[in-house]
């Protein structure tokens, strides 16, 4: 008697690929990064913003906001850095000591899913976070740019500036404060940190520690923020022909991320408008870097015996 075609085996039926189990593997390491309290970062942010507020009373409305934006976005960009690569650190060796891990890959589970589902865990641990101090940060910001407009415009009605130039002084507090473009440094804020996070992920792959996987990734973090300019004073110091310098390059930004790519906040901060080009291109090698680390993570962990 022949078994009929509806009868199909497991193994047939299995997805070789799955977002739905990357989500639900996100969405589980969301709510373990959240439970280890990493949040509390998010009331020293609190402090650090509310305090710049007062700090700056007694400087020029120009200086006292390009300060708080300064201060607040700056802050912004090391939580989230902080976020990406503790929060990273612990998943793996955290899966192993509880045995979670082997539970997770007992199933139909494949490792580039799980580990992509960890990854998407701390991205929107990241994403949640910068949200809610932007939140805070536009509040604050907004607060205080009201603030100094009703100030000086109530000062310069007791003058006899004419209404054109009190039209332009309005207009700059206005430029300096709350706008739209203040959304791209916290983009770029939000790709540094899921490109640390990536990094973080193919560390802690290799590592046979938290501790050792923390220290790597801030090492390399930091180094991420010199490169270039340590890359073109070697390059200016040695005569090399222009394609072994493209080479060079290369390798050393896949090894070493430039951070200094996603640094749009001096320009936002000085009320430069961040071209779309330049957008699309910090876009493009986040996306690269997360595509190369996730990468070099699944090779590594592939190989791992557990």
């Amino acid at each position: 008697m022949s078994v009929p075609d509806t009868a199909a085996s497991p193994y047939q039926t299995h997805k070789l690929f799955s977002p739905g189990r990357v989500w639900a593997l996100g969405m589980n390491t969301f709510t373990q990064i959240v439970r280890m309290k990493v949040f509390y970062f998010l009331l020293i942010f609190s402090v650090v913003i509310i305090a710049a507020s007062f700090v700056v009373l007694r400087f020029s409305f120009e200086q006292e906001l390009k300060i708080l934006k300064d201060v607040s976005l700056g802050a912004m960009s090391l939580f989230a850095s902080i976020f990406a690569m503790v929060g990273t650190a612990l998943l793996i060796p955290k899966d192993i000591e509880d045995r979670t891990l082997y539970t997770i890959l007992s199933k139909p589970v494949p490792r580039m899913e799980y580990l992509m589902g960890k990854l998407l865990g701390v991205l929107v641990l990241i994403a949640v976070s910068l949200g809610l101090m932007t939140l805070l940060f536009c509040a604050v910001l907004y607060f205080r740019q009201q603030l100094i407009l009703e100030e000086k415009m109530l000062e310069l009605s007791r003058t006899s500036m004419p209404e054109d130039q009190i039209e332009l002084i309005r207009q700059s507090i206005i430029a300096q404060g709350l706008n739209l473009n203040l959304l791209n440094a916290v983009l770029a804020i939000f790709l540094k940190g899921a490109v640390a996070a990536a990094m973080a992920l193919a560390i802690s792959t290799l590592a046979s520690s938290t501790l050792f996987t923390i220290i790597v990734s801030l090492v390399i973090y930091f180094i991420g923020h010199v490169q270039a300019l340590a890359r073109e004073f070697w390059f200016h110091s040695v005569d090399i022909s222009g394609k072994a310098e493209t080479v060079i390059s290369a390798i050393v930004s896949i090894g070493f991320p430039d951070f200094q790519i996603f640094n749009v906040v001096d320009g936002v901060v000085s009320g430069e408008i961040v071209p779309m080009g330049v957008m699309l291109r910090i876009v493009g090698m986040g996306a690269f870097y997360i595509a190369i680390y996730n990468l070099v993570a699944y090779l590594i962990f592939a190989r791992k015996e557990l």
